[in-house]
């Protein structure tokens, strides 16, 4: 399941994101979440708040998380908070629907 999102990831958008992501993870079995962020250049500490409880809700049932970044913004939040090393991530949606597979 793919996931895309644009745009500014924060306290406006978060709550719209956390439903898609929601939604996305009712799939039966085991999901794969591939969320694509190519096209987000800012993400504040609610948008943060999103992307670690898709993580933790993915892992709770023995799922993946894919995040597919763009060098810039995310990709350096995620380095300076430490949460790069729980996160896999790709460059680009081929990549990630790859690893997915």
């Amino acid at each position: 399941m793919v996931v895309q999102a644009s745009g500014e990831l924060d306290m406006a958008v978060a709550p719209r994101l956390r439903a898609e992501v929601e939604h996305a993870l009712e799939t039966p079995g085991h999901p794969c979440l591939v969320l694509d962020l190519t096209e987000v250049p800012f993400c504040d500490s609610v948008g943060l708040g999103i992307l670690v409880g898709a993580l933790t809700r993915v892992r709770d049932t023995r799922g993946r998380l894919i995040l597919v970044l763009n060098p810039g913004m995310i990709t350096h939040l995620l380095t300076v908070t430490n949460l790069n090393r729980h996160f896999e991530t790709c460059g680009t949606l081929r990549e990630a629907l790859d690893a997915a597979a």
